[in-house]
């Protein structure tokens, strides 16, 4: 809109000129006029511009006496220039033909002379000549308004990444803050930021106490319903030292206890999820998870093997992550023959752990319903068929994935389970 208003406003600057300069030249025939209003054909040699000798050059000039007598330049070449009705006194800027239908702008003013004479005095110029001045003006413009436009985008990139480098700041400060837990200093900050980093510290603290809280009342409630199931679980086993069967009344007490684990760890993994970014020492994790197992393992004749790199970081509460591979290790073991291999690896900026073991297996068309809740595909082994869905739904929370397959290795099945790495930004 600013180019199309400064070219418009140079299209009128350049249309004054042009008129002024048509009335000037008004005014040289005027002046030529008064000193040969008795011999009007000397005004061809008294108006000595070039271009009113050469025909149709586009300037021309026309005397008209009150009699009717019409003298013109040679450049009308016999022709002659329309004038406008009423003949006025004034000069007088308008547009009309001239020879041969050209477009021209022509100034006419009726005169009376000091002699009596009356004349009616015209000069006129091509619009074509005006048209190219125009063209010429913008044509001269362009690179300078090229030039300001160049530097007006590049000032506004300037000024919007200056204005936008402390919102970027603040977006690696939040991400930081989330995993050290520290405030966020609005010092740091310009004065029109500051209020923003102080709500931000508001709220950032606010969500810390909603993940604390609601992970602490799963915590409480799991506890709490603890002594129930044992009483019952006691009263289970009372009822079986009298030779009463329980096994439907155990497996109850089974699933229910697991379906609890199950939505006490989705409400927890949830709230961890959303809400923090969380990371765990993976390494570490299976190092205890491992002490475990092998022990319960060579208990029942049987062997884990574990190949894990060292520093594998991933993006995970503690608890849910060996939760989850507690889960897989629990079933590797519970359906192995003899071995059961674990490995855990950076591979691809993500972390994939495989747990592998030489049971019978899961067929492919029936791994869905084994990830499915309460999918129990054997009732001939204990447990209440939760355990993948359990992981499942941990991983899910965390934007990770669980696959089952067969295992190349040992033949049984393979659980490969790929999380982001939290490797990144890790300190040394």
């Amino acid at each position: 809109m600013g180019t199309l208003a400064v070219f418009s406003y140079i299209d009128a600057r350049v249309s004054d000129r042009f008129d002024t300069t048509l009335l000037d030249r008004h005014t040289q025939l005027v002046v030529g006029l008064s000193v040969a209003t008795e011999d009007p054909e000397a005004l061809r040699n008294l108006m000595f511009d070039p271009a009113y000798g050469a025909p149709y050059s586009g300037r021309y000039w026309q005397v008209t006496s009150r009699e009717g007598q019409i003298f013109t330049s040679p450049s009308l070449f016999g022709e002659t220039i329309a004038e406008p009705r009423g003949s006025p006194d004034a000069p007088t800027i308008w547009n009309t033909l001239g020879p041969e239908n050209e477009a021209v702008r022509s100034v006419y003013q009726k005169i009376t002379y000091e002699d009596g004479t009356v004349w009616g005095i015209s000069v006129a110029e091509s619009r074509t000549q005006l048209v190219e001045e125009r063209r010429a003006t913008q044509r001269s413009l362009l690179p300078v308004f090229a030039l300001v436009g160049l530097i007006g985008v590049a000032g506004s990139l300037l000024l919007t990444s200056v204005i936008l480098r402390p919102l970027r700041k603040l977006r690696r400060d939040v991400a930081h803050r989330w995993e050290r837990d520290e405030d966020l200093k609005p010092s740091d900050y310009p004065e029109e930021v500051s209020p923003l980093v102080r709500d931000l510290n508001q709220l950032l603290g606010r969500n810390r106490d909603i993940v604390s809280g609601s992970r602490r009342q799963a915590a409480d409630l799991a506890h709490a319903l603890k002594t129930p199931t044992a009483i019952l679980r006691n009263e289970l086993a009372s009822l079986a030292d009298a030779s009463v069967s329980i096994t439907t009344a155990q497996e109850a007490l089974d699933r229910i206890d697991a379906q609890l684990a199950r939505s006490l760890a989705r409400m927890r993994a949830m709230n961890t999820a959303e809400l923090t970014h969380s990371r765990t020492d993976l390494s570490n994790s299976i190092n205890r998870l491992t002490r475990l197992f092998t022990l319960i393992a060579e208990r029942e004749g049987k062997t884990l093997d574990v190949s894990c790199d060292q520093d594998l970081w991933v993006r995970m509460d503690t608890q849910d992550i060996e939760e989850v591979l507690g889960n897989l290790l629990d079933n590797a073991a519970k359906w192995c023959r003899n071995s059961v291999r674990l490995t855990a690896m950076q591979q691809e900026g993500n972390i994939e752990i495989r747990i592998e073991d030489d049971g019978p297996g899961i067929p492919e068309a029936a791994r869905r319903e084994a990830l499915r809740s309460g999918g129990r595909l054997d009732t001939s082994v204990t447990g209440s068929g939760l355990g993948l869905a359990i992981a499942v739904d941990l991983l899910n929370a965390y934007g990770a994935k669980l696959d089952l397959g067969r295992s190349g290795a040992l033949g049984g099945l393979e659980c490969k389970v790929v999380i982001q790495s939290g490797n990144k930004g890790m300190p040394v």
